[in-house]
């Protein structure tokens, strides 16, 4: 039996309000996404928050669990993972001081991994872990300086709003970021609210876990070296990882489109096991001889990650590829923009030409526009800046780019 979840004797979970959760009754396997809920899953064999209409995970000879993808340009999708394939990183980051006497706080909802994973680390290492997704961000902000949190796990969605309280967290002593990379802006707001604390950047996703992991030493334009354990190569302009933390499947998917290291398939499945060098498991996500990739398009320089954007997303602009991420990382850096996300829209000349939706002050567009054109050039440089009052999120606190979509009337 491989190691699963456990809560350790010093760890302590402790609501939005302030409240202490105790360990609850083992119950499930699905269960309410709730400080209770967690308090209830650690020790399960197999168990999933959240998502109440859907299936319960099967148990296997090992513990599991599911979470969800972020889901930010399709529906969201359940995600089985063995415990142990947390738990390996788990180990690692007890290096950072996740442990006995630290202050570890969430911010999303604990059906968004990065939140699910940053609480069940905290327990399983001793810590004492505070659950504030039931707060507001300037509540949230007031939070971690009063109750002295010294780990914080977030998203840079999550930290642009807490930018926008007030008071210092001078407790904190490391932020780790998970999503996407800081903007020069938004690191500067973070220093300003915690001083002391060590800004890490990782990158991943939910089917891989940890991928690599950036520090100060990291180039302003990479996303950081291997994390421990991690192999990366590039194949075809395509990133594809290998390690102990990646996922088996969707658990949606045939039994036998599974982590190939699996010799048999889940328990009550069928027939099956391993995948083969050719089986996809969704879209853009496939294994290939114990590799896995998730359409990222990227390359290594100097031992160094640098990221273009997701295969899924590219776009062709009078017969350039271009990356919308890229272009939304910049307008986000940009002063009098709040958020940001690059759309195509057809076009007659060129097949599509490129326009951006945008959140803050529209004062600023005649000088965003300005500085865009001058750094991308007439192709890759939106064509317009169409403002939004309000800004549609999924759970886990990114972009809901289906939903901007459907806003999208063009020309304007």
């Amino acid at each position: 039996m491989t190691e699963g979840f456990r809560w350790h004797p010093a760890a302590r979970l402790i609501d939005g309000a302030g409240g202490e959760v105790a360990r609850q009754p083992l119950a499930g396997p699905v269960l309410p996404d709730s400080p209770q809920g967690l308090a209830a899953a650690i020790g399960l064999p197999a168990f999933r928050i959240g998502a109440p209409d859907q299936p319960a995970p099967v148990p296997r000879d090992q513990p599991v669990f599911e979470t969800l993808t972020s889901g930010s340009t399709g529906q969201p999708r359940r995600i089985l993972r063995t415990q142990a394939s947390w738990t390996a990183s788990f180990a690692v980051n007890a290096g950072f001081g996740i442990g006995p006497g630290a202050r570890v706080a969430v911010l999303g909802r604990l059906v968004h991994s990065l939140a699910l994973y940053g609480a069940v680390e905290g327990l399983h290492l001793g810590a004492t872990v505070h659950l504030l997704d039931a707060l507001r961000p300037d509540r949230q902000r007031k939070a971690l300086a009063g109750r002295g949190i010294t780990h914080l796990y977030a998203t840079p969605a999550q930290l642009r709003l807490l930018a926008e309280g007030q008071g210092a967290c001078p407790d904190l002593r490391l932020v780790l970021v998970g999503g996407s990379k800081l903007d020069p802006r938004l690191r500067a707001a973070v220093a300003a609210m915690a001083p002391a604390a060590e800004v890490r950047e990782f990158y991943g996703a939910a089917e891989t876990s940890f991928i690599t992991l950036a520090d100060d030493g990291t180039p302003e334009a990479s996303v950081g070296r291997p994390y421990p354990g991690v192999e990366i190569r590039i194949e075809a302009g395509e990133v594809w990882a290998r390690s102990p933390y990646l996922f088996l499947r969707y658990a949606d998917a045939p039994a036998n489109a599974v982590h190939p290291a699996l010799p048999s398939p889940l328990e009550g499945e069928g027939e099956g096991g391993g995948a083969s060098a050719a089986d996809p498991v969704q879209g853009k996500t496939r294994w290939r001889d114990g590799w896995l990739t998730v359409g990222e398009i990227g390359r290594l320089e100097g031992g160094f990650l640098y990221l273009d954007g997701r295969a899924g997303r590219m776009v062709t602009v009078a017969d350039q590829n271009v990356f919308p991420e890229a272009i939304e990382a910049l307008i986000e850096s940009l002063p009098g923009v709040r958020r940001a996300a690059v759309l195509p829209v057809p076009d007659a000349r060129r097949g599509v030409v490129l326009v951006a939706m945008v959140m803050g002050d529209p004062g600023a567009e005649a000088a965003i526009l300005m500085r865009l054109r001058a750094e991308l050039g007439p192709l890759k440089a939106p064509k317009a800046l169409i403002w939004q009052a309000d800004w549609p999120v999924l759970p886990s606190g990114k972009t809901d780019l289906k939903a901007l979509g459907a806003r999208l009337a063009w020309p304007v």
